[in-house]
């Protein structure tokens, strides 16, 4: 373990993040809000303890191993949590102590979106915007973006990459060096971001609203600048673009980069889980408009699947924005919308969850099984796309799969000892893990309420989430430390 070069990578990561106080610095001096101080005095403290991290080894040279990555990735997400926090600690606008400035900073840059605020109409614009700004930082991984910077310094980068991207197909570069693949991800993800800001103020947002809600969409992240969330517009052309752009924002990031290199949208169709992940979605939206029209909530019918496609959308990629107040749904719906977060996005896309390629490897290893019970002697290849899928990437699946499972079912039992019903601990645990931020029960307005223990339980599972859990848990195994 090289520890000279981990504090020194942690430390430029930590330089690189301080310059990202200076926009909400830039849009409270536009605004005249008076709260500059709280992130002028952020971006100081930040910046000095990456330079006292990076200063004492900027000389140390050594090649980055994929276990140094993995602790760098942690500790870095640990820390840029408690960093995170600070603007909203200090600044006397936002009236919140220290385990819910954290909370909210964790869930921001893990594009959980669960909020503890209430009141956030009157907010200062500046801090509506650094909220909304975590997100889009979270959403594709700060580490990403600095692994396009870190080659420049003379540390190679794909042992970050490695550890940060989501996904079992993640070995695959789509550019031959990693530096390239990370501008060619950021590109993808700024123009992405840009076309949504653009689409929500033509559809009748103020810029300054459609710039944060490009932010939280296309990160799946669901903050809003409003308590209503989407439902303060109550907007039909609103609401369809949000619906478009958190499914974009749920698609593989490589998947769109390949897209728009070949010029050709049959990139997406021919892609195994894209088509998987849609099918899903589109079952979810049929099963939940009918509902809906079923239980007389909204009508017309158009009405109904307006709804009910924001909702699939918003909870299957764990975004968690809301038009509607989807906990009130009769019926089974809420309880579906939670359900389907576990599933997820696709690898690779800002979306929370397990992921839609798991699931689909999963279903189709179970349906090999049961033709292996008619045909116990029949030799079955397991193909995902053009590929087959090999038994060593099967194991890893059904093992992330099941160490997913029981770590909510322990934490869905230890939120009961807080005192949730049975119901809201679920709700809860989907909400963290499956960064989708919003829930049902007692925490279907919001988490303001629920005990400091349960905020801390959650802030755990928002991180083991967003780095997909074997990247937090295998700093806990005697082996990882062995030299």
């Amino acid at each position: 373990m090289h520890f000279a070069l981990i504090s020194k990578v942690l430390g430029l990561l930590l330089v690189v993040f301080s310059f990202t106080m200076m926009p909400p610095v830039a849009v409270a001096f536009f605004y005249g809000d008076g709260t500059e101080g709280p992130f002028l005095t952020s971006f100081c403290i930040s910046l000095l303890l990456g330079l006292t991290l990076w200063l004492p080894f900027f000389r140390h040279r050594a090649e980055l191993q994929t276990r140094d990555g993995f602790l760098v990735v942690t500790l870095f997400w640990s820390v840029l949590g408690l960093i995170g926090a600070l603007p909203l600690l200090i600044s006397d606008a936002v009236p919140v102590g220290f385990t819910d400035a954290v909370f909210e900073s964790v869930s921001g840059l893990t594009t959980t979106g669960a909020t503890i605020l209430s009141g956030i109409d009157n907010l200062p614009p500046s801090v509506l915007f650094y909220r909304q700004q975590l997100q889009w930082l979270g959403g594709m991984g700060v580490i990403v973006l600095a692994v396009a910077i870190l080659p420049m310094l003379g540390i190679g980068g794909m042992q970050l990459y490695k550890a940060e991207i989501p996904g079992p197909m993640k070995e695959a570069k789509l550019t031959p060096r990693i530096a390239e693949t990370a501008k060619a991800l950021w590109y993808v993800y700024l123009a992405i971001t840009v076309v949504c800001a653009l689409a929500y103020w033509a559809a009748g947002m103020t810029l300054f609203d459609a710039i944060c809600h490009s932010f939280s969409t296309v990160s799946t992240g669901g903050f809003s600048t409003h308590d209503a969330s989407m439902a303060y517009w109550d907007n039909a052309a609103i609401d369809w673009v949000a619906t478009v752009f958190i499914l974009i924002g749920g698609v593989n990031f490589a998947l769109h980069f390949a897209a728009w290199r070949s010029r050709s949208l049959l990139t997406f169709v021919r892609d195994p889980e894209f088509r998987f992940f849609m099918g899903l979605m589109l079952l979810y939206i049929l099963l939940v408009g009918f509902g809906l029209m079923v239980f007389h909530v909204h009508d017309p019918a158009d009405q109904a699947f307006r709804h009910a496609a924001f909702q699939v959308a918003s909870f299957g990629t764990g975004t968690g924005l809301t038009s509607t107040n989807a906990a009130a749904w009769p019926g089974y719906i809420p309880y579906l919308l939670v359900l389907i977060s576990f599933i997820g996005g696709c690898a690779g896309s800002t979306g929370g969850g397990m992921k839609a390629v798991r699931a689909a490897l999963v279903a189709r290893h179970s349906l090999r099984e049961l033709r292996r019970l008619i045909y116990p002697n029949g030799v079955f290849a397991l193909r995902f796309g053009k590929h087959v899928v090999n038994d060593r990437v099967l194991q890893a699946v059904w093992g992330f799969v099941g160490v997913y499972i029981t770590i909510s079912v322990i934490f869905t039992l230890l939120f009961t000892v807080t005192g949730m019903d049975l119901t809201t601990a679920v709700s809860a645990v989907a909400a963290s893990i499956n960064n989708l931020g919003v829930g049902i029960g007692q925490v279907g307005a919001g988490f303001a309420n629920i005990t400091p223990e349960a905020k801390w339980m959650m802030t755990l599972l928002m991180l083991l989430g967003r780095l997909e859990i074997f990247t937090f848990l295998v700093l806990f195994t005697p082996l990882f430390w062995k030299q």
